[in-house]
């Protein structure tokens, strides 16, 4: 991750796109990448390693998880989802297995199920 994001900055940015939700509006771009980054940030504190990536385009991705490293190409395991479901699993607003099943999250290896580090406690 580029900038470490400031926890006011980023408990402001994700009560900002949970209340745009809320509101049946479409959150703001800023806040929502910046509620994305920070939940990233959080993952990475909680779970710091480097065998699993975990891809939410376009706003971020971060290496976790401990085990084996990768160095060059695409990662053995990695995660892929939009920012919603990003949010939704990393708050726990959605299970992560019912993301997964709904087939909003692509999942691709055999560390690359989150369940026991989320939800992250923002």
């Amino acid at each position: 991750m580029a900038r470490k994001i400031d926890i006011i900055d980023g408990r402001a940015a994700l009560d900002a796109v949970r209340a745009a939700e809320a509101a049946g509006a479409k959150p703001q771009r800023t806040e929502l990448a910046t509620a994305v980054r920070y939940l990233l940030q959080l993952l990475d504190e909680k779970a710091p390693g480097n065998s699993v990536e975990v891809r939410v385009p376009p706003f971020g991705a971060v290496q976790v998880i401990q085990g084996p490293r990768h160095t060059r190409g695409t990662p053995p395991n990695v995660v892929e989802m939009d920012a919603a479901t990003w949010i939704a699993v990393a708050t726990g607003a959605e299970a992560w297995a019912d993301a997964e099943s709904a087939g909003r999250i692509h999942a691709s290896g055999t560390r690359a199920d989150l369940t026991a580090v989320l939800p992250l406690r923002p």
